[in-house]
């Protein structure tokens, strides 16, 4: 057993060990585009080398059907399923539109076409949806991981849809005893994670690959054996509609389908030790505080990069737009909201991370209206790294009043000078 690179403590919790993994992460310059990793699944450096060894584990040659998160770092296995054509199945974003998307690449597709396939963009275009009625024999299940030990226990990043999907999938048949459940993660993510921190909604895993090894983990501990009702709660099935109609299904058959309720603070149906992501939010604001809200002095690093969003069609919300940007996994450190003026600046940690939010923006259309995203002028030609982004003072526009913005901490809007 190889030493782990982070310590954990006697005591900690797995938002303890979360958070030690993402920091580390994040001073060590251990990951790409998205940053900062803090309440992700960690982009981690080497992602695609880990990734490609998915290929080498006996089951995956074995196996017809291969289920695999849409996580940014998994994107080299989705694309090895691929290119190995063999069915790929990827949950739908936080389970909002059902289960599964079933990948269905071009007819001929060229090895680009596939890549474009394995993308988050790719996804969305290139499947169709899998209800829970279908019938899918899973295989083999990739999921991707904050934390996970060389015993077989793993932490996510605490919002629990590896495990809800695992549970439904068990519910549907799609998964037995014998399914194989594979994680991809740094060398770092690899850590001493204590048993008692692990219940039973939570899934293990059986392989672990890194950008330098393979572990083969020997777990014991069983896996969900289907949803666990009691962890859930009536806001958790108002989120996930497919929840509501696997309740009745299973509460048809006899099941015992009581809910739980809510814990006093965190997210409904989770661990206790569950907390509010720091990163992203605070208190919510009256309506008119929104309203004067201007840039705030968060410091942002030396090298930001800035990113001009322009061609924002009238009446599209802020919320709408950020939306967009995490479904495409292009998300800023900062964004400037100027609605009015239609568009908005996008701040990125170095221009290596703003040149993937640019490809990742390429061909963005929202309410009909196709966006154009450049470098900022203040960034072109020369990358002036290290000193302040300038924005253009917003021309004079007519008196209307916006609505109230919905932005987060790292959101801000900028107002005409009348």
């Amino acid at each position: 057993m190889t030493e782990p690179v982070i310590n954990i403590h006697p005591g900690a919790t797995k938002w303890d060990i979360r958070q030690k993994i993402w920091d580390y992460i994040e001073e060590k310059n251990l990951a790409n585009f998205p940053r900062p990793v803090h309440n992700r699944i960690p982009n981690f450096k080497g992602a695609f080398t880990a990734c490609a060894k998915v290929s080498e584990l006996p089951v995956f040659t074995q196996t017809d059907e291969v289920k695999v998160d849409p996580d940014k770092p998994l994107e080299g296995v989705r694309l090895a399923v691929l290119q190995a054509r063999k069915t790929l199945l990827v949950p739908t974003p936080r389970l909002q539109s059902g289960l599964f998307n079933k990948i269905t690449p071009p007819q001929g597709a060229s090895k680009e076409q596939l890549r474009v396939c394995s993308t988050s963009q790719g996804v969305k275009e290139f499947s169709v949806p899998v209800g829970l009625d279908a019938k899918v024999k899973v295989d083999l299940v990739v999921v991707g991981s904050v934390a996970v030990s060389e015993k077989g226990y793993r932490i996510g990043k605490g919002e629990g849809y590896a495990d809800m999907e695992y549970g439904m999938m068990v519910a549907m048949g799609a998964v037995n005893e014998s399914t194989v459940v594979v994680t991809v993660v740094h060398d770092c993510q690899v850590v001493d994670i204590p048993e008692e921190l692990i219940e039973s909604h939570d899934l293990t895993v059986d392989y672990i690959l890194t950008p330098t090894k393979v572990v083969k983990t020997e777990c014991k501990r069983p896996k969900p054996q289907g949803i666990i009702w009691t962890k859930l709660d009536t806001s958790k099935l108002e989120k996930i509609p497919i929840l509501k109609k696997l309740l009745a299904l299973e509460e048809q058959s006899g099941k015992d389908v009581t809910l739980g309720t809510a814990p006093a603070a965190g997210e409904p149906g989770f661990p206790a030790d569950y907390k509010p992501k720091r990163q992203t939010r605070r208190r919510e604001k009256a309506p008119e505080d929104r309203e004067s809200e201007t840039v705030s002095q968060r410091r942002l690093p030396p090298s930001v990069t800035t990113v001009y969003l322009g061609g924002i069609p009238p009446g599209l919300r802020v919320s709408e737009l950020k939306t967009a940007l995490r479904e495409r996994e292009a998300v800023p450190l900062r964004l400037t909201w100027q609605g009015a003026q239609h568009r908005a600046f996008l701040d990125y940690t170095d221009p290596e991370a703003a040149d993937q939010a640019l490809e990742a923006l390429q061909g963005l259309s929202l309410n009909g209206h196709n966006l154009q995203a450049v470098l900022a002028k203040s960034q072109r030609g020369g990358r002036r790294s290290g000193l302040p982004n300038r924005r253009p003072k917003p021309a004079t526009a007519p008196k209307t009043k916006p609505a109230p913005s919905e932005c987060s901490d790292d959101t801000h809007d900028e107002k005409t000078k009348q």
